[in-house]
């Protein structure tokens, strides 16, 4: 089945493209010397092997020659191009040099063109028909490479996302305990194997808006390595500390937040990465769902430990403020907030009263009630201890007694 010429090939055009076919090789020695001399400041091929770039060169030169002739159509989606800039895009070429060196062989495929003019008796109306053609057929050459090469290319960047995702999930599972996965890690994480790390989690929003907005961009700003990784319901970051202080950078994340986040204090090296993961996790389970806040495991460790002892928080609501608990809920929290202002003024009635807006005879009243209710003196730091942790307890709510 014979290949319909397309409409920018006349029969002038096709006659001179046949005329140049036998000095293809000479034409690729050209192309390949005009590489590298014409503005050789330019040309970046050291990664591609000298006759992996002839090949390239001839495969090239051939196919204009071929679609002048006639015998190829479509350059804008042509097989050879794009093979081309595939595999240049895979060598790390340029794109501005492969474009380049497309325009060269433009260059020396029309001057091959002229100097066969003569000899096939060409009407300069013929050559200017052979000159549009042949622009045609490089401009839509060079299409074809910049989709293929910048379509490689992203297939790369999605290569090495995924490869570094991995490399994360396997970094929070534990995996950097064994070194030689450490070292592999470093390499291509481009992550110190010792030095001290800050680990971060935050939770994902159901908007999809980021709970961190931009912390690497942020960081490197300020010279501090970090990667991240998103999961479905989670971003976690792991920041290289090396000589900075844990809480600085905290306080460089915390205008980032726009949800739930939470930091581990600072471990050691890779191999501990897992041990910050899951502490940065436990942080983040302190914090209430709508709350919008970057917080530290070392302002948390109350929370902390009542969220990973639901059973136990259960039991020391109803053995410390039962009795309070059961009231009727008007009553109940006059007196929690009674006793949560008292506790934070110092065990002040006056200073508590000032806050709550009413007489310190007040306070002193219904402290009165809360001690008959529990059946105990409020003296002692041990039942300041109990009741402090009860009402943290209760700020905390259901996290208190829903996580395991």
């Amino acid at each position: 089945m014979s290949v319909s010429r397309p409409a920018f090939v006349t029969e002038g055009t096709r006659r001179l493209a046949a005329a140049c076919r036998a000095d293809i090789t000479v034409l690729t020695r050209r192309l390949l010397d005009a590489v590298f001399t014409d503005n050789p400041e330019w040309t970046d091929y050291t990664s591609v092997p000298r006759d992996d770039l002839r090949d390239g060169c001839c495969r090239y030169l051939t196919r204009i020659l071929d679609m002048l002739a006639g015998e190829a159509t479509n350059p804008d989606a042509d097989d050879v191009a794009v093979s081309i800039g595939r595999r240049r895009a895979e060598q790390a070429v340029p794109l501005e040099a492969m474009l380049r060196t497309f325009r060269l062989g433009g260059r020396i495929v029309w001057e091959a063109l002229l100097d066969k003019a003569e000899a096939v008796g060409a009407e300069p109306q013929e050559i200017r028909e052979a000159g549009t053609a042949m622009w045609t057929v490089i401009d839509g050459l060079s299409s074809a490479l910049s989709t293929s090469y910048r379509n490689t290319e992203l297939e790369r960047v999605r290569s090495d996302e995924r490869r570094k995702h991995a490399l994360i999930e396997d970094l929070i599972a534990g995996r950097a305990h064994d070194a030689t996965f450490a070292a592999r890690a470093s390499h291509e994480l481009n992550l110190p194997v010792h030095g001290a790390y800050l680990v971060v989690a935050a939770d994902s929003r159901a908007d999809g808006i980021p709970v961190l907005a931009g912390p690497e961009a942020v960081l490197a700003a300020m010279q501090i390595q970090s990667v991240w990784h998103t999961r479905v319901d989670t971003t976690i970051g792991l920041v290289a500390l090396e000589h900075r202080d844990a809480d600085a950078v905290v306080q460089y994340l915390r205008p980032l937040a726009r949800g739930r986040a939470a930091a581990a204090p600072a471990v050691q090296g890779l191999a501990e990465v897992d041990i910050g993961y899951m502490l940065a996790r436990i942080a983040l389970t302190t914090l209430p769902a709508e709350a919008t806040a970057l917080v530290s495991l070392e302002e948390r460790y109350p929370e902390a430990l009542l969220v990973r002892s639901p059973d136990l928080t259960r039991l020391m609501l109803a053995r410390i403020l039962g009795p309070v608990l059961r009231l009727p809920a008007r009553e109940r929290d006059v007196l929690l907030r009674t006793l949560a202002a008292w506790l934070a003024e110092n065990r002040s009635a006056a200073n508590a009263a000032i806050g709550l807006h009413c007489h310190r005879n007040t306070v002193l009243n219904r402290l009165q009630r809360i001690s008959g209710l529990l059946g105990r003196p409020l003296e002692g730091a041990r039942i300041h201890l109990e009741l402090t942790l009860a009402l943290v307890a209760l700020d905390l709510g259901e996290q208190a007694v829903e996580l395991g």
